[in-house]
């Protein structure tokens, strides 16, 4: 049908998924149903009894005597479902910005991270399927760093984010707009966001049809940048602009043989649309900015243990610290107009 598809390198495409939920149950489905042969998990839970009706890799038995490890339990399911697939697990938990590591615990975070970076070097591709927002950035940093493709998926609870992340400043090509990354809209590194939370707000509670939409999604947008001549480069297409016009994004410069290369879509099934998003990179991203990977590549696990424990660290190296103390200043110098009237 299109004889310029290259399934020989999608199939060698080697994918590391970190989170082996419902995110990561569909998405290595549809892995493998593109011919992937080369898929990890990586998650530190058990499966439970909510499980298996939502992750279509786990079984009602597997949820018994306190429940058997997610990741080998959904790699030895994908090999049951096709014995040819390459398929492991592997349960440890990765470290957080904004969850200090007690003193008891320092060796086994410092060989989680070093697993997860041993685990990044082996892979081609990344997927961000975790919970929490602040889990994703140790892998953003580690892919960003290694010149992997990252590619992340988070849903609502009627709504979904797709987007791939752009590569770093230091390999982008001259005269290009680097792409984004999770990170690169927040003005404040990522935090304990599960603390003082009840059990149903630190779950993802989403429509059940969500996930499988945003999973397939992902890969689809995998294979569309595999294919593309520039790869990790691919441009994204151009967004619509603010009057409404239409923008031409028929150009070969935004498309693979299958299509268009988004850098973001937004999904809403309240009015079942998705909307393209580009978004340039932030220079001070507490993610993917040079300041954050040069920290990371001259320090190593000890950068990383302070991001891990200290607040504050990550937006004092990256600058945003002077970048609120700027705002803050100017407000205060703003002379308020203030209506003495009665109201």
């Amino acid at each position: 049908i299109l004889p310029a598809l290259d399934l020989e390198k999608v199939s060698n495409t080697k994918c590391l998924l970190l989170g082996a939920g419902t995110l990561g149950c569909y998405v290595a489905r549809t892995l493998m149903g593109w011919g992937v042969r080369k898929i990890t998990f990586v998650d530190s839970g058990k499966v439970s009894f909510s499980n298996p009706v939502r992750q279509p890799l786990f079984e009602f038995e597997d949820c018994l005597e306190g429940g058997k490890p997610k990741a080998a339990t959904a790699a030895a399911r994908l090999k049951k479902i096709f014995p040819g697939v390459d398929a492991t697990g592997h349960e440890f938990l990765i470290p957080m910005p904004g969850h200090p590591i007690p003193p008891q615990s320092l060796e086994q975070t410092k060989a989680a991270v070093a697993q997860l970076e041993k685990l990044v070097d082996e892979h081609d591709v990344i997927f961000l399927l975790m919970d929490s927002r602040e889990s994703r950035w140790l892998p953003t940093v580690l892919g960003a760093a290694k010149g992997k493709i990252v590619l992340n998926s988070a849903l609502g609870f009627d709504s979904y984010l797709v987007m791939r992340h752009g590569a770093r400043e230091s390999i982008t090509p001259q005269g290009t707009t680097r792409l984004g990354c999770y990170f690169c809209n927040d003005i404040v590194a990522p935090a304990d966001s599960l603390k003082d939370q009840t059990l149903d707000q630190m779950c993802t509670v989403t429509r059940p049809g969500l996930a499988s939409i945003a999973s397939s999604t992902a890969v689809e947008l995998l294979v569309s940048l595999l294919q593309h001549p520039k790869g990790i480069h691919a441009p994204s297409p151009p967004m619509a602009g603010s009057g409404g016009q239409t923008v031409d994004t028929s150009a070969e410069e935004y498309n693979s043989v299958l299509g268009l290369v988004p850098h973001q879509m937004r999904g809403y099934l309240a009015r079942f649309s998705t909307m393209h998003i580009t978004g340039a990179a932030f220079g001070s991203c507490t993610g993917c900015s040079e300041t954050v990977l040069k920290a990371y590549e001259s320090e190593g696990f000890s950068m990383l243990l302070k991001a891990f424990n200290e607040i504050g660290y990550l937006e004092k190296l990256t600058g945003l610290d002077k970048l609120h103390s700027e705002g803050e200043a100017a407000l205060e110098a703003v002379d308020w107009d203030e209506d003495d009237d009665d109201m």
